[in-house]
């Protein structure tokens, strides 16, 4: 009888232990990164105990930086002194390439490939928060007539005093993205709306409003890989000129003569901009292009038929590229073709390549320009 009592004991208390939940994995404390020092030194971390080799790159260094991987499994190393500015970096983890998992800031893209690390400056850079006022940035949902019903996002900057003067109609600029990002690269990653709201302080713009799209009514995976952007301008187009103006001008206090729009884009919002903007100068007089992916001669053949007509609607036509990008030589063709035909424009080479530091310059530049109010293009390329 006591054994049969022992043996019964013995099978409950196993009973129970297989009743038991599996012990609840040990939890790791989060890691720091980046880590930016007062020297402006950064330190980058990522936990990854069975890789073999991982290392960070980034814009603020020309190649990667090994990590060493300490007794937890934690890899880091120390990069500097950065620069101030905002930068994107990444992470290779035995050949597979990651953003950082500690950092919420990711590079807004359809594939996000990168994060984001801002270095501050002193005194602030252009980019940063500053003790000025400050405008709002809105999402807004729309479904577009003009591509079958299909939903789209945008954003839109206000500024700061746009609440105060409901009486007040302001220019507005619609600011188009580049190849595989999305409508929030702008604010988000070129710090546009901060970008403004100083300038605005330091009285060298005119208060807008800022219209960030989508420029992606075909996904990237549908484009020529051979960077042909006909299709998605020619769809772009109808999405902004039958769904998104008439909302905005609808919604939001603009004006909408063509002497108060501004169409500005980089790269393959650059080849939107100044495919629509030359073709549609009655509805922009203000038109930019960063690092374009330039339009084809056939795609821009109508304005540049009637030159004197395109002159007397744009009020300032600005083309920049950066002597290393990789685009330089269409920017460059197309520049060459509009000084054939006696279009007046802006050229601005100026260092960098194909990056965001190269175009929050470049907006920093140009958005003193526009709206002008003077009638007159400004300083171009005889």
């Amino acid at each position: 009888m006591k054994f049969m009592t022992g043996v019964l004991a013995t099978m409950l208390i196993a009973g129970v232990a297989f009743a038991q939940p599996p012990a609840a994995p040990r939890r790791t404390a989060p890691l720091l990164s980046p880590q930016i020092a007062a020297d402006r030194m950064v330190t980058f971390r990522v936990r990854a105990p069975q890789a073999q080799d991982v290392s960070v790159s980034g814009q603020f260094t020309k190649d990667k930086a090994a990590m060493t991987k300490d007794t937890e499994g934690v890899w880091s190393t120390t990069v500097g002194p950065v620069d101030p500015g905002v930068y994107e970096y990444g992470f290779t983890i035995d050949g597979f390439k990651s953003v950082d998992p500690s950092n919420s800031m990711i590079k807004p893209q359809r594939w996000p490939g990168s994060s984001i690390l801002e270095v501050l400056g002193t005194p602030p850079l252009i980019t940063e928060f500053q003790d000025v006022p400050h405008g709002g940035v809105t999402v807004l949902h729309y479904r577009s007539k003009a591509l079958g019903g299909k939903v789209r996002r945008l954003h839109v900057y206000t500024p700061p005093d746009y609440d105060k003067k409901p009486g007040v109609r302001y220019p507005v600029l619609y600011l188009l993205h580049g190849h595989g990002d999305n409508d929030l690269a702008w604010s988000v990653h070129c710090r546009a709306n901060f970008i403004v709201d100083n300038l605005l302080a330091q009285g060298k713009v005119k208060a807008m409003v800022i219209v960030m799209t989508d420029g992606h009514p075909i996904p990237p995976e549908g484009l020529p890989s051979a960077g042909g952007y006909g299709d998605n301008t020619a769809a772009y187009g109808k999405d902004l000129f039958e769904d998104v103006m008439p909302m905005i001008e609808s919604r939001y206090r603009v004006k909408t003569d063509a002497a108060s729009r501004a169409l500005v884009g980089l790269s393959m919002g650059g080849h939107q901009a100044l495919t629509l903007g030359l073709n549609h100068a009655d509805r922009f007089a203000w038109v930019a292009g960063f690092s374009s992916a330039a339009p084809k001669d056939s795609e821009i053949a109508t304005p540049l038929g009637d030159v004197k007509a395109l002159n007397k609607k744009l009020k300032w036509l600005w083309i920049g590229c950066g002597k290393d990008d990789f685009l330089l030589k269409r920017n460059e063709e197309l520049v060459a073709l509009l000084k054939s035909k006696g279009v007046n424009r802006t050229w601005r080479l100026t260092d960098g390549g194909h990056s965001w530091p190269v175009w929050r310059r470049y907006l920093e530049e140009t958005t003193p320009q526009l709206f002008a109010g003077n009638g007159k293009p400004a300083a171009h390329l005889k």
